[in-house]
């Protein structure tokens, strides 16, 4: 309890502090996009009015203040109304999230099973020529941007080849180039820390041991070298979220897809602050949260971390 009630206060920690940069940012920023809006000529709308909509949102107060109300609105799950639109920003993101989660897991799913494909067939002792092509292919998918790759699919697999259609396609074919385009830049670095781990576990005396018991390289490989080299594979998969997120907000800009991508597109171009903010600590949250449950499978996974949690040594 005492390891899970302090790894919990470093999210809580890390959470507070990405919220307080994001809202600092974004106040930062040049322009009012509330003035932009609403003091258009065509709306008729009078300064009395215009004073109304701004004491509405609250952008006169002192920062302090709009901070304290802002946070705490957080902490109940009120995220403020949209700038443009007048949209409760939590309504926007529950029509979102659905699709960027579809997508997301999907694309991780996928990556998680290219990167282990990859690693654990060039690890294989036969077939050194598919060994070493294999281990060639990470560095190069890892380089590839995510908008150029996006772009690329689209150009050749569905305007070329016509193998995909990207407009007007059904719920399953307009997932799959996205899909591929999330996927591809996830699973390199997974693969790449896998087989390195791989390699390290391999190399350990155990194995050695277990090798002059007779076993096969595939039993060993599944039995005694994939366990332990999946650890720090779970920690990049960890840190890889905040490149999920991100791809997948190009992603569906490049496929024009519904979804988180979508309205951050569109509140970036509007300035819509509430949008933005809600979108920065969404991401930040989904980070958290993903890195801590990786945490707390550690011990799980590793019974001399288990070990050392009980004893309130920092893992």
């Amino acid at each position: 309890m005492r390891y899970l009630a302090r790894r919990a206060g470093q999210a809580a920690i890390v959470l507070l502090a990405a919220f307080t940069g994001a809202f600092l940012l974004l106040q930062a920023l040049p322009g009012d996009a509330l003035m932009i809006k609403y003091e258009n000529p065509e709306l008729g709308l009078s300064p009395q009015q215009i004073a109304e909509v701004r004491e509405r949102f609250g952008v006169d107060t002192p920062l302090p203040v709009q901070y304290a109300h802002t946070l705490l609105g957080f902490a109940a799950g009120d995220f403020g109304y949209s700038l443009q639109t007048g949209t409760p920003v939590r309504q926007l993101l529950a029509e979102a999230l659905p699709h960027t989660l579809a997508l997301g897991g999907i694309a991780l799913v996928v990556a998680v099973l290219l990167a282990a494909a990859i690693a654990f067939g060039s690890s294989l002792p036969r077939l050194r020529w598919l060994r070493d092509l294999l281990r060639s292919v990470p560095p190069l998918v890892v380089s590839i941007p995510t908008f150029w790759l996006g772009i690329m699919l689209v150009q050749v697999v569905s305007f070329q080849l016509g193998w995909v259609s990207v407009i007007a396609p059904g719920p399953i074919e307009g997932l799959i180039l996205p899909v591929i385009t999330l996927a591809l830049p996830l699973s390199a670095p997974l693969a790449q820390i896998l087989v390195r781990s791989i390699d390290d576990v391999a190399a350990q005396p155990f194995v050695a041991v277990v090798r002059a018991r007779g076993a096969s390289p595939a039993w060993i490989l599944g039995r005694n070298v994939a366990k332990n080299a999946i650890l720090p594979t779970l920690t990049m998969a960890g840190l890889l979220l905040g490149d999920l997120i991100g791809g997948a907000v190009l992603t569906e800009t490049v496929f024009g897809r519904p979804g988180i991508g979508r309205i951050t597109e569109q509140a970036v171009g509007q300035q819509d602050i509430p949008v933005l903010l809600a979108v920065v600590v969404l991401a930040a949250a989904s980070f958290v949260v993903v890195n801590l449950v990786v945490d707390l499978l550690y011990p799980v996974l590793d019974p001399r971390l288990a070990a050392r949690a009980r004893e309130g040594v920092p893992a």
